[in-house]
């Protein structure tokens, strides 16, 4: 099914992405409907229509499904079963959504593709964590199985006398742990797939992340030849099919001196990816709306040399004159309000021609 520009698209979530992804749509055509509970989310300044409603509502999100075209989400951490009042307007469904929101599901469907991920132990208890110690060794990162992001839901232990208060810092929630990473970067593929399987990718971005937060992305990435970039991209590739994945996904990996590992899946266009919108062809965004509307997808060439995006995150924001003032300097701020340390408020790129 192709929706004709003029049709409306459904986003689930009006923060930045769902910002971005509206912006997308416009040139092409179509418009955009926000469903969100906040009281003026930042997507909702670009949106031709915004109803503020709460995730779980199933009745509000009927009646939304009723007034679009199509419906997509631009973040995973919202409950599944309500969205079944979305029917099939949904791209990508709530398969995605389901194994990437819980980290234990999300590493079993990993590995049951035959792709490598950190050792693991799930975590249910205390004397779960001080199990993990001695199945997996030291150092190892409780991560809540649920909700975490940008570093959040996350203690390390160091020493085997540091499990009750990892277990204790992360709330005592289910978790899982996973052993440390010998990691020489950090890179992630971006992934965009059609109804019809037809698929793209991007070029590979290094990460760099600092406190848990992406802090810059840059292509083409500087990465040993032991990443085997090759193979992460099948490997990206295969777990889109396998989800029967509509639209952008992102696979986070660690290149370490055995290949690549996979770290963690997002159904959805991504921080990694922001690079995209002035350094190819293509822009993620661009491309996610394509790929859920039924159009082809379009070339994800470079459009210069290189391309690195940095994020701005708290009062960074603040240096928004020098860089609008900065040559080649293309910035985006995300109309957020008051900035807060680990907030990310906007992004600048830089392609190098």
């Amino acid at each position: 099914m192709t929706i004709a520009p003029g049709g409306t698209i459904g986003i689930i979530g009006g923060g930045q992405l769902g910002r971005m992804l509206a912006l997308a749509a416009a040139p092409l055509g179509y418009k955009v409907h926000v469903f969100d509970p906040g009281e003026a989310p930042c997507a909702g300044d670009v949106a031709a229509a915004v109803t503020r409603a709460q995730f779980d509502d199933g009745d509000a999100l009927a009646r939304f499904a009723a007034a679009v075209d199509v419906v997509t989400y631009e973040f995973e951490n919202l409950p599944v079963a309500p969205l079944e009042a979305l029917g099939d307007k949904l791209r990508p469904g709530t398969v995605s959504l389901a194994i990437a929101q819980d980290r234990a599901v999300e590493k079993r469907f990993i590995e049951g593709t035959g792709a490598r991920v950190s050792p693991w132990h799930a975590v249910n208890c205390v004397e779960d964590a001080v199990a993990a110690v001695g199945a997996l060794g030291l150092p190892i990162v409780l991560k809540s199985r649920r909700l975490g992001y940008d570093g959040k839901g996350q203690a390390w232990i160091r020493s085997a006398d540091e499990a009750t208060a990892a277990w204790d810092a992360i709330g005592r929630q289910p978790a899982v742990a996973e052993m440390a990473v010998d990691y020489l970067a950090e890179f992630s593929v971006l992934v965009a797939r059609t109804v019809e399987g037809e698929t793209r990718c991007w070029e590979v971005p290094r990460n760099i992340h600092e406190g848990g937060i992406l802090r810059r992305s840059e292509v083409p990435a500087a990465l040993p030849a032991s990443a085997r970039v090759a193979e992460a991209v099948e490997t990206a590739c295969g777990l889109a099919k396998a989800l029967c994945h509509i639209g952008v996904m992102a696979v986070e990996f660690f290149a370490t001196a055995d290949g690549p590992v996979v770290n963690e899946i997002a159904p959805r266009v991504h921080n990694s990816g922001h690079w995209t919108i002035e350094g190819a062809e293509t822009s993620q965004f661009e491309q996610h709306i394509r790929a859920v509307v039924g159009l082809p997808l379009g070339a994800t060439g470079l459009t210069g040399a290189s391309a690195a995006m940095d994020n701005l995150i708290g009062d960074e924001v603040d240096q928004w004159a020098s860089l609008v003032a900065e040559s080649g300097a293309h910035l985006h701020l995300y109309g957020k309000g008051a900035a807060r340390p680990g907030r990310k408020m906007g992004h600048v790129t830089r392609v190098k021609r």
